[in-house]
């Protein structure tokens, strides 16, 4: 059953964090649970191998592994390739130092819902999980200062329409959402002010909203 059919006060999720950091698995767990109203039951691991004996004994009750492509078992897209072949019905979004798009493609192409670069602001990272969970009414309390690529496949919410974007159009909605102009994140980015002037045009036109001050509401 789909969290959303559920009703608010009955709803928990339960997530399985595989990633060999301490301090990631600690931040990552306060964030969430900061920003979350409701419960969020986790299980961890810090290797693949851990992880996949986690999930084979609770497949069934996990909404969601979270897992590191750099674990001291296993690097890069193979831990995913692994995981997604010895559990196809699993549901993983990928933590990653990387933003290379051929990575991000090739992470969806293996099955995974979500990718999330380690790089970006903890409270998107929290929407970005919360919206893969389906607890869309919790997401709009967040106040988001960085929006680097935390793509899910496919979407519906404003939080979804985010996560089809990409890398390019994530660092500029960044830069939007900390006040930067036009000239400015022409600046930062190294690019020409009409090419802005169309990534941001093409930001608003993904997240249906008619101007920045529209756009910056979305996330206060």
């Amino acid at each position: 059953m789909d969290l959303l059919e559920v009703p608010v006060e009955q709803r928990t999720a339960k997530l399985l964090l595989i990633d060999d950091h301490d301090l990631v698995r600690v931040g990552l767990r306060a964030a969430l649970e900061a920003t979350s109203d409701l419960p969020l039951h986790w299980r961890e691991a810090q290797t693949l191998s851990d992880g996949m004996q986690a999930y084979a004994a609770e497949a069934d009750s996990i909404d969601l592994v979270l897992l590191d492509l750099n674990l001291s078992d296993c690097k890069g897209l193979q831990g995913l390739r692994q995981f997604m072949e010895t559990f196809p019905r699993a549901r993983v979004a990928v933590l990653s130092g990387t933003q290379d798009e051929f990575v991000v493609g090739q992470a969806k192409a293996l099955g995974a819902v979500g990718y999330l670069p380690k790089a970006q602001a903890p409270k998107i990272t929290c929407a970005s999980i919360l919206g893969l969970l389906n607890l869309t009414e919790n997401v709009a309390t967040i106040v988001p200062t960085s929006l680097s690529s935390a793509l899910r496949f496919p979407s519906a919410t404003t939080y979804d329409r985010i996560a089809e974007l990409g890398p390019r159009h994530l660092e500029i909605l960044e830069l939007i959402l900390s006040g930067c102009s036009n000239q400015e994140i022409s600046t930062s980015t190294r690019l020409s002010l009409g090419t802005v002037k169309n990534y941001v045009s093409t930001i608003l036109l993904a997240l249906d909203v008619k101007s920045r001050s529209h756009l910056i509401s979305l996330f206060r």
